[in-house]
Parts: structure tokens; C-alpha cells; sequence
């Protein structure tokens, strides 16, 4: 069967079994993973969640330094930063137990299969454990799946037994369909992760897509959330629709927000101003009567 025809199939029947399940859910529905990955109460803390961003142009490396401080004061999970900085990132992280994590064909995702692959290489070469690397949304819009995994597949191959793969899918450039698709040819192709946002689009990362990518990916691959994230509240609202990382440049506040939280977002009944309620509160926060909360 053509990759196209086998993707489309594949795809098919993960999204009539999301439908399904969203259909068929009772009122309250909160969609969570199994995985232990994604328990916050096995950790007891977020931090531990947090890759540690800094992407922006105009990044120095006085404050890629600084966050590499943090992240291993605050023991993060990662440093996430442009390739330029992977070996001084990876330098300064050595022996912290902080991973150093590379963007690749960031952010716009347009760049030849071959250079993405060059630059994971570099990027490994330099000292990163993670890559996460940004899809060709074009090829995606056109239809070109086979292009698409074969992009995904030649970072996973040079990464593999070497660094984690995180698939970032600019979800807020995609409809519901697209998000299906492309999620299981990340599974597809051997990625790690699938990861909502650049955020240097039009939109970061929502509960909806974070629930979404748990239900088609299943409970033993990774899902993270990255874009707009930059309170406890909000983090906690992705962990519980089935993140299991969380790419953030406020993770310090974010973990002095946890410390000073008495009831977690989970037991909590305040609304987070997420926008996304239709019939049901998405992070099972608040209840919505007669069209108020």
C-alpha cells in the first residue's frame, strides 16, 4: 500500500476512535494518560516537567548562561536553545542531570530534509540529548505525508540511541484532521514527543490539542506543551489533559507559583481564562450553568 493510502487509513481510525471517545465521554470528561510520565504526584514536582527556553533572536549568551544556572538550581528537565549554544549549553549542564535540548529547522519547519539532518547531527555532535525539531507544515498542508515522515525519520535516524526526538507540530496552523495525522506519523516514524508550538506562530499551546495528542499518540509516548504556558495554573491544566513535558521560558515562576498553591489545579474550582469552553470546562477546573461559570 502507498504511504499516502496507509497514513490516510492509519489516520482515519485514529480519528473516528477520538471522536469516539469524546462523544462518548460523561460530562466531567478530563482526559488523562496512564503513563507514568505524565503523573505530576510521582515527581511531586513540576520543575522536574520543565524544559527551560530561551529562543528569541536577540537571546545573549550572558542569558543563556543565566538560564543554565537556573535550570540546574531549580533542577528543570532541560535547557532548551537554538543549536548555536549546544556545547556551551551542554558545558555548563554536565553533571547537573539538566539535558541540553536543540531546536532543529526552527521555527518555520521549511528547511530540506538533509539540512534538518545535518543539524541534528551538529547539534549531538555539540553535546544535546533532546532535539526538537519542527515539521515541513507546508508538505503537511499539501498533503505530502510521505514527505513528512520521511522528514521526521531522518532525524529520528540521526538522533537515534543518541538524543530524544520531540516532533513540533505548529498545531495552531492545523485543523483537527492534520492533527491526527501528522501525530501518528510522528509515532509512526519513531519520534519520542509530539509538541504543540514553536511559539513564534499564531498560537501557542491549548488543553484541546494537548487532550487531542494524548488520545491519538496512547500513553507511552511523550506529549509537550509549549507556547503561552507562564503560570502554574495553566501548566497544571496541560499536565492534567496529558502533557508530560512543558516548554516554558517562566518556569521559575511557574515553580514559586506551585510552592505557594494550598490545593492543586486538579481540586482547584477557579477558571484559568483558558477561552477554550464549549459545553464543558476542557481542565475540569470550573462548571459552566446556563453559559456562566
Amino acid at each position: 500500500m502507498e504511504i499516502d493510502k496507509l497514513i490516510e487509513k492509519i489516520a482515519e481510525e485514529v480519528y473516528q476512535k477520538v471522536a469516539s471517545q469524546i462523544n462518548n465521554a460523561p460530562a466531567n470528561f478530563n482526559v488523562r494518560s496512564n503513563s507514568s510520565m505524565n503523573n505530576i504526584s510521582n515527581s511531586n514536582n513540576i520543575g522536574a516537567m520543565i524544559d527551560h527556553t530561551i529562543l528569541k533572536a536577540e537571546a545573549t549568551i550572558d542569558q543563556v548562561e543565566k538560564l543554565c544556572k537556573e535550570a540546574i538550581e531549580y533542577k528543570f528537565a532541560s535547557v532548551c536553545v537554538n543549536s548555536c549554544y549546544a556545547a556551551k549549553v551542554s558545558e555548563m549542564l554536565r553533571g547537573s542531570g539538566v539535558k541540553t535540548c536543540c531546536v532543529v529547522g526552527f521555527p518555520l519547519g521549511a528547511m530540506s530534509i538533509r539540512a534538518k539532518a545535518i543539524e541534528t547531527k551538529d547539534v549531538i555532535d555539540s553535546g544535546a540529548t533532546e532535539v526538537d525539531m519542527v515539521i515541513n507544515v507546508g508538505a503537511l498542508k499539501s498533503g505530502d505525508w510521505d514527505y513528512v515522515k520521511r522528514d521526521i525519520e531522518a532525524v529520528v535516524n540521526e538522533a537515534r540511541g543518541r538524543a530524544l526526538v520531540k516532533v513540533i507540530i505548529e498545531a495552531c496552523l492545523l485543523t483537527e484532521e492534520e492533527k491526527v495525522k501528522v501525530c501518528t506519523i510522528s509515532k509512526m516514524a519513531g519520534a519520542d514527543f509530539v509538541k504543540t508550538s514553536t511559539g513564534f506562530s499564531t498560537g501557542g499551546a491549548t488543553v484541546e490539542d494537548i487532550s487531542l495528542m494524548r488520545l491519538v499518540v496512547g500513553p507511552n509516548m511523550g506529549v509537550k506543551a509549549s507556547g503561552g504556558i507562564k503560570d502554574y495554573k495553566t501548566a497544571m491544566a496541560m499536565i492534567n489533559a496529558g502533557a508530560s513535558r512543558i516548554g516554558t521560558s517562566s518556569g521559575i515562576a511557574i515553580v514559586k507559583n506551585e510552592k505557594s498553591e494550598s490545593v492543586s489545579c486538579v481540586e482547584s474550582s477557579s477558571c484559568i481564562n483558558c477561552g477554550r469552553c464549549k459545553q464543558v470546562c476542557p481542565t475540569g477546573n470550573a462548571k459552566i450553568i446556563k453559559g456562566g461559570y
